[in-house]
């Protein structure tokens, strides 16, 4: 298939996960505001590990509640709004490869987001504005399971969206782990509370009391997220899915060798030994610079230079 057509389904599958987590994301950080005491540094928090401080520090002059949530809900760079636009501009350009369906609803959210996108900048209607966001993408990623082929352009959209994923949650993680430090002092009182917060944000908290015997807890729940093998939004099973996704798509070696890197960083972690030295955040940076490398190479392969110099004499890429 077309270079360009399989890189357009990659980025439609990451923009769809991306806008599906930034809410997962808003939705966490609001929670524990609620929730935990003191808890005015969270915003600040989320921006780093978003990383667009530089890009949000030309937009507003001062860290708060109301200027994150509509700097993640609106802003051109990263938010949920840009994400489901050039979702949406991919869809359009690739709609012949795609159900009918699937655009439609792609537009649905669109304009859902476009014409409510102030509900979410208000804390008594957040909530119900982000569950909704999420539940759109939900249908769109069902809509695309069930209905699309399990093709090469599917293998590319599944690409993105595991990646995606994989990322994203990493920064959910993130969010717990930032906090634990910055409540140390009260780490007894407020651990459970904080992590099942993080559990809640990514629809994780039955999947890991079925998995864990246990109260929720730090090490558990960074394990649980990180290195389950059975949970969808864990790292370990998104990695799974991109390498299974790589298996079906031809001069594969390079991307499978950056994934193969990144579980066994994930199967040698210590995840007791990195909570009580308060490294995770420090580790959680590597494994993040780790699903760049595999990005990278997806582009190397697939949608870069040297995917252009494989172009046959009728433009498409040489499946041999």
């Amino acid at each position: 298939m077309l270079s360009r057509v399989a890189e357009r389904m990659y980025w439609f599958g990451r923009y769809i996960e991306r806008a599906e987590n930034t809410a997962r994301l808003i939705r966490v950080n609001t929670s524990l505001v609620m929730d935990l005491p003191d808890a005015k540094h969270i915003w600040a928090g989320t921006i780093d590990i978003t990383g667009n401080l530089a890009e949000f520090e030309k937009r507003f002059s001062r860290v708060d509640e109301r200027n994150v949530v509509k700097f993640l809900l609106e802003d051109e760079s990263g938010s949920i709004r840009s994400s489901i636009k050039l979702a949406r501009e991919n869809a359009r350009t690739t709609r012949e490869i795609m159900p009918t369906e699937v655009w439609e609803s792609v537009n649905e959210l669109h304009f859902f987001i476009r014409d409510n996108i102030d509900k979410g900048l208000k804390r008594e209607g957040r909530h119900t504005f982000l569950s909704e966001i999420i539940a759109l993408c939900n249908q769109l990623t069902g809509m695309l399971a069930g209905s699309m082929s399990d093709d090469t352009a599917y293998q590319f959209l599944k690409l993105g969206r595991h990646l995606e994923r994989a990322d994203m949650t990493t920064r959910i993680v993130d969010v717990g782990c930032m906090n634990l430090v910055t409540l140390a002092e009260q780490q007894n009182e407020y651990d459970s509370i904080l992590w099942m917060n993080v559990l809640r944000s990514l629809t994780a908290y039955q999947m890991y009391r079925q998995h864990v015997q246990d109260r929720v807890n730090g090490e558990d729940v960074v394990d649980f997220l990180l290195r389950n093998r059975q949970f969808p939004r864990a790292v370990s099973h998104c990695l799974e899915q991109v390498q299974k996704a790589c298996n079906g798509l031809p001069r594969n070696e390079a991307p499978i060798r950056a994934i193969a890197s990144v579980q066994r960083l994930m199967d040698s972690s210590d995840v007791i030994d990195l909570l009580n030295s308060a490294r995770l955040h420090d580790f959680i940076d590597t494994l993040q610079l780790d699903l760049a490398t595999i990005h990278q190479e997806l582009g190397y392969c697939w949608f870069g230079h040297e995917a252009a110099d494989r172009l046959t004499a009728d433009g498409v890429i040489d499946a041999a």
